[in-house]
């Protein structure tokens, strides 16, 4: 199994964990862990996904891409991504959730993760791989 293959199955498995948190997350009268479990999903399903990307360029021959920012610009230059600012946003939570910890800002995260970011990461997950199986 190639690196690159590795990578997007990886991705498709955080994911698809993401998912599940979310489910779990948008039933009534969810817990705060519920909500922190989908902040820390996002985590590793955000990382996984620019390094994915990564190494599909680097298949490509566009190498020397090695923070997310640039990733996302050229993922969007290759038009892997439709939205550059969902991701550019999503880069600033990605550094948020790790860095300040407030309630209001968790809320504010888990929404966008459960209405925005899950379909995202699927959109790219799909022109990474051709499907989502």
């Amino acid at each position: 199994m190639s690196k690159l293959e590795s990578k997007q199955i990886n991705f498709k498995k955080a994911l698809d964990r993401l998912k599940e948190a979310v489910e779990e997350y948008q039933k009534e009268n969810a817990s705060d862990v519920v909500r922190d479990g989908v902040i820390q999903r996002f985590e590793f399903t955000y990382e996984l996904s620019w390094k994915t990307a990564r190494e599909y360029m680097k298949e490509l021959g566009i190498v020397d891409l090695n923070a997310p920012k640039p990733v996302i610009k050229e993922a969007f230059a290759q038009k892997w991504i439709t939205n550059e600012e969902n991701w550019l946003l999503m880069l600033s939570d990605r550094n948020m959730t790790s860095h300040v910890y407030r309630e209001e800002m968790a809320e504010e995260i888990a929404e966008r993760i459960a209405s925005c970011y899950v379909q995202e990461f699927e959109q790219l997950l799909t022109k990474l791989t051709g499907s989502l199986e």
